[in-house]
C-alpha cells in the first residue's frame, strides 16, 4: 500500500527571531541568528585572573570557548547547576562564547515590532548591555547585545588548544 505524501514542513520560521531565557525572575533574549547551539552545561576550566563573571573555558566541538555566567555578571546571588540550567552558545563579534543561564524558555519574534529602546538603568547598564525591550506573552523581555560579551570574554585572550591547556580540559559530548 502506497503511503499518501506529506506536503514539506518548513521549520523556519523567519518571525521567530529571538531566543528566550531566564536568569532569576528576569526574561532575556538573543537573537537567533546568533545562537550556534543550546546546549547542556560541560566541564570548565577556571583561568585565574579572568573577570568574574567569566567562570572559565569548555572544550565545545574541538574549540576552547570562555564561558560567561550571566547570574554573576548581572550581580545576582549564585545558584546550583539544575536539569534547567543551559548554555547557549552564541557567536560574539568574531568568537564563540557560552552563556550560562537558568532556563531556555522559548523562540519568539517580536511581532514585526522594533525593540523599545533600554531605560536607563544607571551604572550597571553597560554591563548588563541591553539592546532593547520587547514583550512576549504579557511580559518584558530585555533582549541583549552579544557583542558585550566579548567584552567580557576577550579579557581571558585569544585561546588556541595549545597541548596544556588541551589536556585540562575533558571532552565532552558535544
Amino acid at each position: 500500500m502506497k503511503r499518501p505524501m506529506r506536503p514539506h514542513r518548513h521549520r523556519h520560521d523567519p518571525s521567530k527571531n529571538l531566543v528566550g531565557f531566564l536568569i532569576g525572575d528576569v526574561s532575556y533574549a538573543v537573537p537567533i541568528a546568533l545562537v550556534r547551539e543550546i546546549a547542556n552545561p560541560l566541564d570548565i576550566v577556571s583561568l585565574p585572573h579572568a573577570p568574574p563573571s567569566v567562570v572559565g573555558v569548555a572544550h565545545y566541538r574541538g574549540e576552547i570557548i570562555p564561558v560567561l555566567d550571566l547570574r554573576v555578571r548581572f550581580g545576582l546571588p549564585a545558584v546550583q547547576t539544575t536539569r534547567k540550567t543551559k548554555w547557549i552558545v552564541v557567536m560574539s563579534v568574531d568568537r564563540l562564547v557560552a552563556i550560562v543561564v537558568d532556563a531556555v524558555t522559548d523562540v519568539f519574534g517580536t511581532a514585526g515590532g522594533e525593540l523599545a529602546p533600554a531605560p536607563p538603568l544607571g551604572g550597571g547598564e553597560d554591563l548588563r548591555g541591553i539592546a532593547g525591550v520587547t514583550t512576549y506573552e504579557g511580559g518584558m523581555v530585555f533582549v541583549l547585545d552579544s557583542t558585550r560579551f566579548k567584552d567580557a570574554a576577550g579579557s581571558v585572550g585569544e585561546l588556541r588548544a595549545g597541548p596544556l591547556l588541551a589536556a585540562q580540559l575533558p571532552k565532552g559530548p558535544l
